[in-house]
């Protein structure tokens, strides 16, 4: 981290109902540790703050003691209501934001986001046209405009972009030999790429409740 820079955070998303999955996808175990245990390693390197965002009733398993947890005020508001509950618990000035089910997530990427943002108030990954708001830099500083947003329900976070001076990082600046492949991010989607990998294990999974099953959790 360079001392001229902003502090930097990270903002783990992890309160969403994973109505696919029967169970809180911050719990499955993947190769020795839960999803969110691989993103927070992932993490800690490239961050000097990390927090968890949930939902008011959930609760996890025991977290490393630099994780600070904060919880969603409203239901439902999606990733841009997530956004919100992190930022008002922040004290970095940068944070990274991304979901709980990112396993491979790259620090490279992160630090490239966190050096791509200069005085701009968003960093936002682009691959293949597309937007990813949970692979951005977010300044705290935009906290009134998510607040605003909420408030008029626009929860799409491609508003909160179109509002404040926003970096778009694209797939071939990703791709130096520096920050390698990113495969992460690139050619599909993330929610595609982890969901498919959510379905071939749900042998580790409890079936779901009756009427789950109706495409949002992902």
């Amino acid at each position: 981290m360079s001392p001229a820079g902003p502090s930097r955070g990270a903002l783990v998303l992890a309160g969403g109902l994973s109505t696919r999955m029967g169970r809180d996808k911050a719990t499955l175990p993947f190769a020795g540790r839960t999803l969110l245990e691989h993103v927070l390693a992932r993490l800690s390197p490239c961050v000097a703050e990390t927090i968890v965002v949930l939902r008011p009733e959930q609760t996890l398993p025991p977290l490393p003691p630099h994780v600070r947890l904060a919880y969603d005020e409203v239901r439902e508001r999606g990733p841009l209501g997530g956004l919100c509950a992190g930022l008002k618990a922040a004290r970095a000035d940068a944070l990274y934001a991304t979901a709980c089910d990112v396993p491979f997530l790259a620090p490279a990427l992160v630090e490239l986001l966190f050096e791509r943002l200069g005085e701009a108030d968003i960093a936002v990954a682009e691959a293949e046209g597309r937007l990813h708001p949970l692979a951005a830099v977010y300044r705290r500083r935009v906290l009134p405009h998510v607040l605003a947003l909420l408030a008029a329900e626009r929860l799409r976070p491609v508003f909160l972009f179109e509002r404040v001076t926003t970096v778009h990082v694209a797939e071939a600046a990703r791709r130096t030999p520096a920050h390698g492949p990113l495969r992460h991010l690139d050619r599909q989607p993330r929610r595609a790429v982890h969901g498919r990998w959510l379905l071939r294990h749900r042998d580790l999974l409890p079936a779901p409740a009756a009427g789950r099953m109706d495409g949002h959790g992902l």
